[in-house]
């Protein structure tokens, strides 16, 4: 397209500020709901570049819009800004050294996710004043998608009723666009109360909550061989009955994610789940009871806007990395398995090579091994058509959700392959702000997709956001 060039430049003279975004989201790791400051800096930022902010999208304090332009198509690009317990680490360093007092990380990330996005949001608002061409285009900071879902949220409250195209991306070893493919998931919180009693002098009075609790964990680890080969349960203890071995505890909680390929085998299966438990109850004559947290559909596709985003990397090739990128990268490497690397090559569907860092764009038509995970953007694209890009920030091999990301999270490679995302996502949007017929064709796609499949939102009726996510 003619304008892609001049949007890489609009980004590349535009990206200080949200470099120093990035680093300083990561400074400040903040989890699920409560990334105050965080939000409160995606919000300054925004309105330092001219946007119209509104905040506490859905009930939600860390959730905000910035939009600029006037008329025309509205295009929305989606950020996210929250870290992951457990996961500190200093930054640029190739060894497990957590931070003194800290204990989450940006392990998967979103300081970066965040940032990126604003860029790309700030390059089109640039473009647009500068052609005088009708169009909005508007950043959506998205809290919690950690498995808080704020994006599912949002878009059950309209949020996006009005978006034309959505536009976002997610770190990443390759440079790519992202395959359409995630589960279906939905949190759920299973608690059981049962009658304490000593549990030496008179056992026979109490009722175990935390055996119903354990009974219900061996129950689903049968159900794992009855269940589609894509399906995924997964559990936590939040609640153990207390620490007092000569107690029978009345009351334990565990929580479950329960992922399926999409929505109705998901409901299916948490059906299932819910079973187990009641059985887990019977068995130990307590009572049980379920609390939805949070949940997310699987992503849809959108075959035009994948092959726009991919015509626009193509055009710009992979991140320009040098010498001392893929030193850092090498160093990583070194504290990783080969198996992670071989991993990270068939996620991609990649050819296994020896280089450190991203070479090379993903083929459009490569298909690699289907992403086992959820996100909350799967919500988004079902209610209006989305387009996901993969940015190369990080060593080919490094594990999702690990120390070895959280060290490159502020690291040159990072920031150069934030920006370089950021111009894929900006020239995207140009396209579609250009072309009335790619815009056409897009949501023509969406259209017949949800003729097939028409969207049923996972939450529950009344359901709120889980502000507190402990409990």
């Amino acid at each position: 397209m003619r304008n892609s060039e001049a949007i890489w430049r609009i980004v590349d003279a535009r990206a200080e500020p949200f470099i120093a975004l990035s680093d300083r989201v990561w400074e400040m790791p903040e989890e699920n709901f409560r990334e105050t400051r965080s939000a409160a800096a995606h919000a300054a930022l925004l309105r330092d570049q001219g946007f119209r902010v509104t905040e506490g999208l859905a009930g939600i304090p860390t959730a905000l819009v910035g939009e600029a332009g006037e008329g025309g198509p509205v295009i929305a690009i989606l950020g996210e800004y929250d870290a992951l317990p457990g996961l500190s680490q200093e930054a640029g360093v190739a060894e497990h050294r957590p931070r003194p007092g800290e204990a989450a990380g940006h392990g998967c990330g979103h300081n970066l996710l965040g940032a990126g996005a604003m860029l790309a949001a700030a390059a089109v608002r640039d473009w647009l004043a500068e052609t005088g061409r009708p169009g909005r285009v508007r950043y959506y900071g998205c809290p919690a998608e950690e498995g808080g879902a704020a994006k599912t949220f949002m878009v059950r409250d309209g949020i996006f009723a009005d978006v034309d195209v959505a536009i976002t991306w997610h770190p990443a070893p390759f440079a790519s666009v992202s395959e359409p493919e995630s589960l279906a998931v939905q949190l759920l919180d299973v608690s059981f109360a049962g009658r304490a009693a000593h549990a030496a002098a008179a056992p026979h009075l109490g009722r175990s909550a935390l055996d119903a609790v354990e009974l219900m964990n061996v129950g689903v680890n049968y159900l794992r061989e009855h269940v589609p080969s894509d399906a995924r349960i997964h559990y936590a203890y939040l609640d153990a009955g207390g620490i007092a071995p000569n107690v029978v505890q009345a009351g334990a909680t565990v929580r479950y994610l329960v992922r399926a390929a999409d929505l109705p085998g998901l409901l299916d299966l948490v059906g299932r789940v819910r079973r187990v438990a009641e059985g887990a109850a019977l068995m130990t004559e307590t009572a049980v009871t379920a609390r939805v947290v949070s949940a997310m559909s699987n992503l849809l596709g959108n075959a035009p806007l994948e092959e726009a985003m991919h015509a626009n990397l193509a055009r710009l090739g992979p991140p320009a990395f040098d010498a001392a990128d893929r030193a850092f990268a090498e160093a990583i490497r070194s504290t990783l398995r080969p198996d992670d690397v071989v991993s990270a090559h068939r996620r991609f569907g990649m050819p296994v090579t020896d280089a450190p860092l991203c070479d090379r764009v993903v083929p459009l038509d490569a298909r690699g091994e289907r992403m086992m995970a959820s996100t909350d953007v799967g919500d988004v694209s079902w209610a209006v058509p989305t387009v996901q890009a993969r940015g190369a920030t990080y060593a080919i091999g490094t594990p999702g959700h690990s120390w070895q990301l959280t060290a490159q999270g502020k690291a040159p490679a990072a920031h150069k392959g934030m920006v370089h995302v950021a111009k894929v996502m900006a020239g995207t949007a140009v396209e579609v702000l250009e072309d009335p017929g790619l815009l056409a064709r897009a949501k023509a796609d969406h259209a017949a997709r949800l003729a097939r499949t028409p969207f049923v939102s996972p939450l529950p009726d009344g359901l709120a956001p889980p502000l507190d996510m402990a409990g």
